[in-house]
């Protein structure tokens, strides 16, 4: 059985995903934050994989990154 507190690896894609992105954009969480209006704990910890965030924040985080929402969930296998 899942055990729901485990983090999902959907999760984890996302959080390593979103880290490289916006190291490789030179962006700290902060800009990230105030560009997505969002709170910087919210996003260091989406970025931990601590959250399951909804739809809607992902598409914020993915416009204030200026990437798609796709490039946020694809496997690096995808990228190659």
């Amino acid at each position: 059985m899942h055990n729901p507190t485990q983090k999902c690896g959907a999760q984890q894609l996302f959080a390593t995903n979103m880290r490289r992105i916006r190291v490789e954009k030179k962006l700290t969480q902060e800009n990230v934050a105030e560009a997505a209006d969002l709170h910087p704990n919210y996003i260091s910890s989406v970025e931990r994989g601590q959250r399951n965030i909804s739809i809607c924040n992902i598409a914020r985080i993915a416009d204030a990154l200026g990437v798609s929402m796709g490039d946020l969930v694809a496997r690096p296998e995808d990228k190659a």
